[in-house]
């Protein structure tokens, strides 16, 4: 392979045939390279080009097909020059790259374009490749794994959650107004308002809280029917169970809630909203005795004893699943600690997006608008989710060497499997999703995945 050539070589030489320099390093996983497409390819492929224009362009003063080829160039010059383009570049780019033995895991960059007639087409490709990883000796690796132990007050809290989703609710006849203890079965609007200075002032001089004041914003009211309020509830705002507190069926209450911006909910958080409560009428809970009977209609139990073992077996279950968990996230702190090496940016913007999408799934699965979504700012979003980015992109390289060096691979009923398990939880047919996977490229990826899951099993299981 020659020697990169100066400047002055390149100008002077006269070129017959495509040539391309050593590629040039621009960072550990960037390669640069300059390729020259012959003067005699360009002008041939132009002339098929302006062959084809004649056949198809319409022209007025020119039957179609009779156009002469001298228009053609003229005419359609910026055309045609865009069509050589996209004809020769993505196969002589493809071809250099071969024959150097570069394998482009980016699509490339081109710069330094140059085309002018009668001259060679000139230009520079930037692209990554994968890094080449020494492996740091991973035999040593030990998990950490705890004991684990199920106690009496688990089960017990367990089984009053239980007791607590199976609870009906009667209502109350009495004309009596809402207490502690209650739920409150209404219908209520919620409108956002934005707090508005009052221009009034305490005794003392100090403005009034502008909180107090408030109109409604342009946003649309939030209208539900038929809730239950649990008043007093430790799952109640307090705002709630205080301004409902004492109201009779048939009331409507009109109050507003100021939410921190801490509020669990982001939906509310830092809002204020003003509400409208009809209450609809007035219920009490009853649960049900923690006894057989219950037992018998939560499932195939004979007894609350045969409840309880299920529960410990389920809770055991949980917590040896939560430890090998926690125990494989370690495991992959110390692989990417051992392994230093860089990482591709375009492999790291990639996870970047993926997680993006799965955060903004989450959002929309919890109500969020698209509208409110378009408002982020998604530079900073970006930025934020890019250190933890690396460090999985950099345990997939090192997961994917490893299973390379203990000869694991993802099989075919691994795959069925995992396609089958996607379809239950999407409720879609088998078929179908295999084929949104095939046609969208990610069965690969998806394989790649199970791979990399089988290789962490691998090494948790040896580090016992």
């Amino acid at each position: 392979m020659s020697q990169p050539e100066t400047a002055e070589q390149n100008a002077a030489e006269t070129h017959e045939h495509p040539h391309t320099h050593e590629p040039r390093p621009l960072d550990e996983c960037e390669r640069e390279i300059s390729v020259d497409i012959p003067a005699a390819t360009v002008s041939t492929e132009i002339e098929a080009f302006v062959a084809r224009y004649q056949k198809m362009a319409r022209v007025p003063g020119f039957r179609r097909g009779k156009t002469p080829a001298s228009l053609v160039r003229r005419r359609f010059a910026d055309e045609l020059k865009q069509e050589v383009v996209e004809s020769l570049v993505p196969k002589y780019f493809r071809d250099e790259v071969q024959k150097l033995g570069l394998a482009p895991i980016s699509q490339p960059r081109i710069i330094d374009f140059h085309f002018e007639d009668g001259e060679p087409l000139r230009f520079k490709a930037v692209f990554e490749i994968m890094p080449n990883i020494e492996l740091a000796p991973y035999d040593d690796l030990k998990a950490e794994k705890g004991e684990i132990s199920v106690s009496s007050e688990e089960i017990e809290s367990e089984l009053q959650a239980l007791r607590e989703n199976q609870a009906s609710y009667s209502s109350v006849e009495e004309d009596r107004g809402l207490e502690d203890g209650d739920f409150a079965e209404v219908s209520f609007t919620g409108t956002p308002v934005e707090k508005q200075d009052s221009g009034l002032v305490d005794p003392s001089g100090n403005p009034i809280s502008s909180g107090q004041v408030v109109k409604a914003t342009e946003a649309q009211p939030v209208h539900m029917d038929d809730v239950l309020v649990d008043i007093g509830g430790t799952n109640t705002v307090r705002e709630f169970s205080d301004n409902l507190r004492g109201a009779k069926v048939g009331e409507e209450r009109a109050f507003s809630i100021a939410y921190p911006e801490d509020f669990p909910d982001k939906r509310l958080a830092g809002k204020t909203l003003g509400y409208k409560v009809q209450i609809k009428g007035i219920k009490r809970k009853q649960i049900p005795e923690l006894n057989d009977d219950f037992a018998k209609e939560l499932g195939d139990f004979k007894t609350i004893d045969e409840l309880r073992t299920r529960i410990r077996e389920q809770l055991d279950a949980q917590k040896r699943h939560q430890i090998e968990h926690t125990a494989k996230d370690k495991l992959v702190e110390e692989l990417v600690n051992r392994n230093q090496f860089p990482v591709p940016n375009s492999l790291v913007d990639q996870q970047v997006t993926s997680r993006l999408e799965r955060g903004f799934r989450a959002l929309a699965a919890q109500g969020m608008r698209p509208e409110d979504m378009r408002k982020m700012d998604f530079g900073r979003l970006r930025l934020a989710q890019r250190d933890a980015a690396l460090r999985e992109v950099k345990a997939s390289l090192i997961l994917e060497k490893i299973a390379d060096q203990e000869k694991i691979e993802a099989s075919e009923a691994d795959l069925e499997a995992e396609v089958e398990r996607v379809a239950q939880q999407s409720r879609q047919p088998v078929e179908a999703v295999r084929k949104k996977l095939a046609d969208d490229g990610s069965l690969a990826r998806v394989r790649e995945r199970l791979r990399n899951e089988k290789t962490l099993d691998y090494l948790y299981q040896r580090s016992a």
